[in-house]
């Protein structure tokens, strides 16, 4: 497996950060690349379990630490434990993506874009380390082709670094 490239996509709740991703997802896999994504669930506690009447939920509630489901090419592993953010991205990995893109861990290091919805946002956000790029929420929904293009020239240069 080659180098991951990989991007944060960082900002304050209702940012845009989703939007953002979602879509560079679809605009990486048109140049044929393959596309993991990793993101912190900022909501407080723990993410949303499957319904209670799956048997992933029964084998948790039964004193399992970790369940994996796998069929049809895929699987689902839920691990009641907590990882470091560099195990978190090799599971990400994993997979054996081209790119990670990386919703959150804005404290993390790596590229970061920065959404801003607010001027006070930035004033908060800009000692972050890792900026490379800065977006008004704004821009998301007004002109996605200029950011497209940037994400393009990003994936471009981040490919050219690993050949150097």
């Amino acid at each position: 497996m080659g180098t991951v490239k990989t991007l944060h996509v960082v900002g304050y709740k209702n940012s845009g950060k989703t939007t953002l991703v979602s879509h560079w997802i679809t605009v990486l896999q048109r140049l044929g690349m393959k596309v993991a994504v990793l993101k912190h669930h900022g909501h407080g506690g723990a993410p949303e379990l499957p319904p209670n009447h799956t048997d992933t939920v029964q084998f948790l509630k039964a004193g399992a630490i970790s369940t994996v489901v796998a069929g049809g090419g895929m699987i689902q592993l839920i691990q009641q434990k907590e990882h470091s953010f560099q195990e978190l991205k090799a599971l990400a990995a994993s997979a054996e993506p081209d790119v990670l893109l990386i919703e959150g861990y804005k404290k993390e290091a790596g590229d970061k874009v920065v959404l801003i919805r607010h001027e006070k946002d930035w004033a908060e956000l800009k000692s972050l380390s890792g900026i490379i790029k800065v977006v008004n929420t704004e821009e998301i929904f007004a002109d996605k082709m200029a950011l497209d293009n940037w994400l393009q020239e990003w994936v471009q240069e981040a490919m050219t670094d690993e050949t150097i």
